[in-house]
């Protein structure tokens, strides 16, 4: 079980409302911040006639990632964390929490003892749509999730690959007209801060996956940069790759991400060449 429905002071959804430039130095009114104002534009011409402005007072919510819901959250929640019965292994961050049990039918049962609990002694509901009784490799928490079988092991979340890939390809977009080395820089400091948080997982095959796959990101660049065939082609003959490789490449009629994985932009372009640049590694060393 996890994801509670947001306390009165922390919802999301109640506190989704755009914020408008210089709203949050406003003097602040008594009993609060005074009400925020968006400004919503009509067809037409833009023009302070032509301005509609909505004014709706701010009485309850907190600001979305701010300090203070997940410590609110943790003061309201406190007593739920002294629930914890023998069997049960019980994990809590804020509002999200999972319950770990031995079997479905217990998971079904603590799931409506949870439920009847939150809604008599906290005025609490269960957000249903995000929580279920499920297999621990099923579901995530955190970003993090198990593997199956006897000895599970954690593992990163598929949603936190995509979510890793999508940031990764936009760092390393083959048009964004930056040389190799800025490309790199901006990089490795997105690698480094990620590999620092799911560097904790248990499964350094995945991690050996990824510094691959972004690799090959970074090949595709510098091979779409060079464009002309005779570019491409000294290009590789400079990098110490044979004459009948390299026109076997510059002939191919792939496109750069297939290329990218070639023999012939791999001995161009090592692993070692990737680190020179400062391009930092998700695997460990050993793994790697």
């Amino acid at each position: 079980m996890r994801h509670l429905d947001r306390p009165p002071w922390g919802g999301r959804d109640q506190d989704a409302r755009p914020q408008v430039p210089g709203n949050r130095d406003r003097p602040l009114q008594k009993g609060g911040l005074g009400p925020p104002f968006f400004c919503v534009p009509s067809r037409g011409p833009m023009d302070k006639n032509r301005i509609t402005r909505l004014i709706s007072p701010t009485e309850e919510g907190a600001p979305q990632g701010g300090p203070l819901s997940p410590l609110l959250s943790n003061l309201m929640l406190d007593v739920l964390d002294k629930l914890e019965k023998p069997g049960h292994r019980f994990v809590r961050y804020a509002d999200d929490c999972n319950i770990y049990v031995r079997s479905q039918r217990a998971g079904e049962r603590v799931m409506e003892s949870i439920e009847q609990f939150l809604a008599k002694r906290l005025k609490l509901r269960v957000n249903k749509a995000k929580s279920a009784v499920a297999k621990p490799s099923v579901r995530k928490f955190l970003g993090f999730s198990f593997t199956g079988g006897n000895k599970p092991r954690r593992r990163i979340a598929p949603q936190a690959i995509d979510r890793f890939k999508a940031r990764v390809r936009e760092l390393t977009r083959r048009t964004c007209g930056k040389s190799l080395s800025q490309v790199a820089k901006e990089l490795s400091c997105y690698l480094i801060g990620w590999r620092g948080y799911f560097g904790f997982c248990e499964t350094p095959s995945v991690l050996l996956k990824l510094d691959q796959w972004t690799r090959r990101r970074l090949r595709a660049i510098p091979w779409k940069q060079w464009k002309r065939g005779r570019t491409r082609f000294a290009r590789l003959r400079r990098r110490g790759v044979g004459r009948n490789l390299a026109a076997q490449a510059v002939g191919s009629p792939h496109g750069p991400w297939r290329l990218s994985n070639s023999p012939a932009l791999t001995i161009a372009l090592p692993n070692a060449f990737f680190g020179s640049l400062g391009v930092a590694t998700l695997a460990p060393k050993h793994a790697a």
